[in-house]
């Protein structure tokens, strides 16, 4: 991880012993896991785990690399706007925070009366001229005043903020997580293309072979030209095919790419094997740690944000106090007399019910929330759970039945027709279910490796670090 990541993660833990408690959580499991959850699910060979000896951009700018999972999801990480976009979100509340702490400003009033009215009193000072000038004489005021907050309420505010700060956190934990199952959802497909590209490659030499055979066959005059002409079509449609994998190879390299905002892949390939597969582990397991995914943990943190801002809406209902001091300066008498004063507002009609009561409905809501958020999790991964199991059989079934069995077919009709025991349509027909069968074995272990990343996505976690049901 970033260590930028991690400062703006703690900034405030020398004022908040719960806030450390949570963010450390979250940084031990979401930080460090989330990453492996993303590399670990493909058990790449030990020459391609881990970051290589090279900087962030040399597979961006250097071609002839490969590219591992787990260099695809640092750069991804690294260059991924919407992660900066939640980044400046996080530091954007530092200052709601900040400014939830600070104390109101003292106000400072002058006020004066009779403008201009600033002649000394001479003579007999109880006459009835003298009161009458001293009556309207000009009299300046000069007062300071101090808001003092009651009941807590600059408090209760910095808590709120400082959730809010939490909820920020776990917002970008989540996209975080977001991000690296997409990367790897987009590394298979690559991964997949490059597995079908050679599939479509070995089975256009296989094509050409038969092509050569059957050639050779109808200038022995043993069978009929028209079946030349049969296999030269199957031949044309192998290069088809070869023709498309190499066009889907191309879109998913570029799609890889742009999860780092590159749109020039430089890397030659992926590193990976499709065929190293973890037992899908058990149900119950994944379910207790589906809760520990950030979105989880937000939803739970939310109800706590909203009963801080209860908090808030409460300790409005106790009115503030308003403290005045100052003098007032008689101009002609030429005297100066102290004046204070003590305010505070009578909460007879608004004590603050409405607030209140939107507040509380807000707290049941977060809670309803967190509910529904805990019941869709279950459900996505009880769904992706399910189909995970089926592609397991479908990949079984596959490899250990009906690609031996296709493969065995194959051979054993190329061989009888060339001894001519099979006609030309049974080696083809053979020929063609091959093909279809390692493609859909293909196919088969791509939607396996989209389901577990789905499941980490889903628990936060590698799905092998879960004892597998055996």
């Amino acid at each position: 991880m970033k260590l930028s990541d991690l400062l703006i993660a703690l900034r405030y833990w020398v004022s908040s012993e719960v806030r450390i408690i949570l963010l450390s959580s979250i940084l031990l499991l979401s930080f460090s896991s989330q990453i492996k959850a993303g590399v670990d699910s493909f058990n790449i060979s030990p020459n391609g785990i881990g970051i290589k000896g090279f900087s962030t951009d040399s597979v961006v700018n250097k071609a002839g690399n490969d590219l591992t999972l787990r260099d695809a999801v640092n750069f991804a990480l690294l260059h991924n706007p919407e992660l900066a976009a939640f980044t400046k979100e996080m530091r954007a509340l530092e200052g709601a925070t900040l400014q939830a702490g600070l104390l109101r400003n003292p106000e400072l009033s002058v006020n004066v009366e009779n403008v201009g009215n600033i002649q000394k009193l001479s003579g007999d000072i109880n006459s009835q001229d003298s009161v009458a000038k001293e009556v309207v004489q000009q009299l300046t005021t000069i007062r300071i005043g101090q808001l003092i907050e009651l009941g807590g309420k600059r408090a209760a505010r910095v808590n709120a903020a400082l959730l809010g700060e939490e909820l920020a956190a776990m917002d970008y934990e989540t996209r975080r997580v977001e991000i690296i199952a997409r990367v790897a959802n987009v590394f298979t497909e690559v991964l997949a293309a490059q597995e079908r590209l050679r599939l479509a490659e070995e089975t256009r030499q296989v094509a050409q072979n038969v092509v050569n055979s059957v050639t050779e066959r109808v200038q022995g005059g043993k069978v009929a030209p028209i079946e030349e002409t049969r296999v030269k079509v199957g031949l044309s449609t192998t290069r088809i095919e070869y023709e498309q994998a190499q066009r889907d190879l191309t879109s998913a390299r570029k799609r890889l790419a742009l999860l780092w905002n590159n749109s020039s892949p430089q890397f030659s390939k992926v590193l990976g094997n499709l065929e190293t597969l973890i037992v899908p582990p058990n149900l119950q397991m994944l379910e207790e740690r589906v809760l520990s995914n950030p979105m989880a943990l937000r939803a739970m943190k939310n109800i706590e944000q909203r009963k801080a801002l209860l908090e808030v809406e409460q300790t409005r209902r106790i009115p503030n106090l308003t403290i005045n001091a100052g003098v007032v300066h008689h101009a002609q008498l030429g005297g100066s007399t102290a004046v204070a004063s003590v305010m505070i507002p009578l909460p007879l009609f608004d004590r603050n019910q409405g607030n209140i009561k939107d507040a509380y409905q807000r707290v049941d809501k977060a809670v309803d929330e967190q509910a529904a958020m805990e019941l869709r999790l279950k459900t996505e991964l009880t769904q992706s759970y399910e189909a995970m199991s089926a592609a397991w059989n479908e990949i079984n079934i596959l490899r250990d039945e009906i690609l031996p069995g296709a493969k065995s077919a194959f051979h054993v009709m190329r061989r009888g027709y060339e001894l001519g025991k099979f006609g030309l349509l049974e080696l083809l027909d053979a020929q063609r279910i091959l093909f279809q069968n390692q493609l859909l074995y293909v196919r088969a272990l791509a939607n396996y490796q989209r389901l577990v990343n789905d499941i980490e996505r889903l628990i936060a976690a590698p799905i092998d670090s879960i004892r597998p049901n055996r």
